[in-house]
C-alpha cells in the first residue's frame, strides 16, 4: 500500500474542502466536486453527505479512482470503502465533529452516524 507523504496529507486535511475529481472507467476525468475530508492518522477518508446516490460518489466507486487536490497540493487516488461495521467510524465521526460543527448540526449530520458510515471511503495515494 502507498502512503501519504505528509505535506501533501496536511495541505488536503489543512482547509475545510478538497476537490475531487471521479475518473471514468476510461481513464478521462469527470468534473472536479468539492467534499469535505478528514485525517485519522495517516489516512485520509470521505464521505458522501448524499448517501449512496451522491453523483461523485457512485462515479468514483465505478472506476475506483480519482484525483484529488487542496491548497496546491494534489495526488491520484485509489479509494477503499470502509465497512460500516469498522471501528474507525467512531472516530470519524468525532473528526468531522472537531472539524465542521462550526457549520451547524444539519450540514454535519449529513455526514456523521450509521447512514455516513456505510458511505465512507479512504483515500489512497496511488504509487
Amino acid at each position: 500500500m502507498a502512503f501519504w507523504e505528509q505535506d501533501t496529507l496536511a495541505a488536503l486535511d489543512g482547509g475545510d474542502e478538497i476537490d475531487i475529481t471521479p475518473r471514468r472507467t476510461d481513464g478521462t476525468l469527470r468534473a472536479p466536486v468539492i467534499i469535505w475530508a478528514v485525517r485519522l492518522g495517516d489516512g485520509l477518508y470521505v464521505r458522501s453527505a448524499r448517501g449512496p446516490e451522491g453523483g461523485w460518489y457512485r462515479h468514483v466507486l465505478a472506476s475506483g479512482e480519482a484525483v484529488v487536490a487542496a491548497r496546491g497540493a494534489g495526488a491520484d487516488v485509489t479509494v477503499e470503502h470502509l465497512p460500516a461495521g469498522d471501528a474507525r467510524h467512531a472516530e470519524l465521526d468525532a473528526a468531522y465533529h472537531a472539524k465542521y460543527d462550526r457549520y451547524g448540526p444539519a450540514i454535519v449530520g449529513a455526514v456523521v452516524g450509521p447512514d455516513a458510515a456505510e458511505v465512507t471511503l479512504r483515500l489512497v495515494p496511488t504509487a
